[in-house]
């Protein structure tokens, strides 16, 4: 597909640090198409909340009028901000009054959008709505796209922010959608009960970021960690992640370094982890930096909690590590099994963690299965992943 104009709204403003999933997918389909990204407005209580932060000092001078709402990032690429606050509504605890300022916030927000629409002269233009079920509820009517898509990336309605009134409209912008998808089969299943025409569309990596080719420099912060190195790259938030599990294998491997790399939640941060001489760390970096860090592990982990949020959702992380052709050890899921469990070392608890962390740390030795890793993850790339999303569209018309 080329010469196609496409429309993305989605929860993850264009300026995160992590979790680029829709950003790569923005970047792939411009390489031949043009693209309208629309970052997430500020709503005044994201404005009175303390605390600083890139993406919110940038919608500011956007609102002060020091910088232009429009930003073009390539030639086929352009990403919206909105030089306005939105109403914050979501503990608004009645429908039909959220309904209604929603409803408003929907149409402030098109109004500005096709503002732009006509000023790029956007045609016959495929509106793609990652997970933005609030913001974008009503923008099928609203925009007038050729083709509407509603994405579930995230079980994000296992989110208490969002149970309230997501659970309940996120049935509604599936239905109304021309095609629905997910991105995996148990987000699929789901799918299917409000929308006929339901794809799947897994997430995939970003092989020149994680580009197997390349020697990294092994960053400061751990040059002087002793090896073997047990790495785990991502957010390290309670939600997802298995406190009591990763304090067990580092109390049982204590001759081995255990390294954690992310911003943590106020849980991580309280952990007893902390207290431990063989767990490290580094903080939150930039995603440039990342790979240097998998580069330097023995053995990738992601030693995720089972729940509603997390059993369904494709964890980008493990193509990640596998571009870079590590052993990778992971919590067993269905989806964990279903697309990754010939590469995958997949644990049901701390002693099947421990058995694969030691086998792992054997076959980072064998350069064979490296080889086989890698292979295996750039089957995932993001160019192949588009060329899904074009054939699903072309069939659709």
């Amino acid at each position: 597909m080329e010469r196609q104009d496409f429309i993305i709204t989605s929860l993850q403003s264009w300026e995160i640090g992590i979790g680029t999933t829709i950003r790569n997918f923005t970047l792939e389909i411009s390489k031949q198409n043009r693209v309208l990204y629309i970052n997430t407005p500020l709503d005044h209580s994201s404005w009175i909340r303390k605390g600083r932060h890139h993406a919110k000092d940038f919608r500011m001078d956007v609102i002060n009028r020091k910088i232009s709402p429009l930003r073009k990032i390539n030639d086929n690429l352009w990403v919206l901000d909105f030089p306005f606050m939105v109403y914050s509504i979501n503990k608004i605890p009645f429908p039909s009054v959220f309904d209604f300022f929603n409803k408003k916030n929907n149409r402030k927000i098109a109004k500005f959008i096709n503002k732009y629409v006509e000023f790029l002269n956007f045609k016959d233009y495929t509106l793609f709505i990652d997970n933005d079920i609030y913001r974008s509820l009503y923008l099928k009517e609203l925009l007038h796209p050729r083709l509407s898509i509603y994405y579930r990336r995230d079980y994000i309605i296992g989110v208490s922010y969002w149970k309230r009134h997501g659970s309940r409209l996120e049935p509604k912008i599936i239905a109304k959608s021309d095609i629905a998808m997910g991105n995996s089969t148990i987000f699929c299943e789901e799918l299917k009960k409000y929308n006929s025409s339901v794809y799947l569309l897994e997430t995939g990596v970003n092989l020149d970021l994680y580009d197997a080719q390349k020697k990294y420099q092994r960053p400061l912060d751990i040059e002087h960690i002793p090896h073997p190195i047990i790495g785990y790259v991502g957010s390290i938030f309670n939600l997802r992640l298995d406190e009591d599990l990763i304090c067990i294998i580092a109390e049982k491997r204590p001759d081995y370094s255990f390294v954690l790399t992310g911003p943590e939640d106020d849980c991580f941060k309280k952990s007893r982890l902390h207290q431990m001489k063989n767990v490290f760390f580094t903080g939150p970096h930039q995603l440039n930096e990342l790979p240097a860090y998998v580069y330097a592990f023995d053995v990738c982990i992601n030693p995720q909690r089972i729940n509603e949020i997390t059993i369904g959702n494709y964890p980008l992380k493990i193509d990640e590590y596998l571009a870079l052709g590590k052993p990778v050890v992971a919590t067993n899921t269905p989806l964990m099994n279903e697309v990754f469990k010939d590469q995958v070392h997949l644990a049901k608890n701390a002693e099947e963690y421990l058995t694969f962390i030691d086998k792992g740390i054997e076959e980072s030795k064998n350069p064979d299965l490296k080889i086989q890793r890698i292979e295996f993850a750039q089957t995932h790339s993001w160019e192949n992943r588009v060329k899904i999303l074009y054939k699903i569209i072309f069939a659709k018309d």
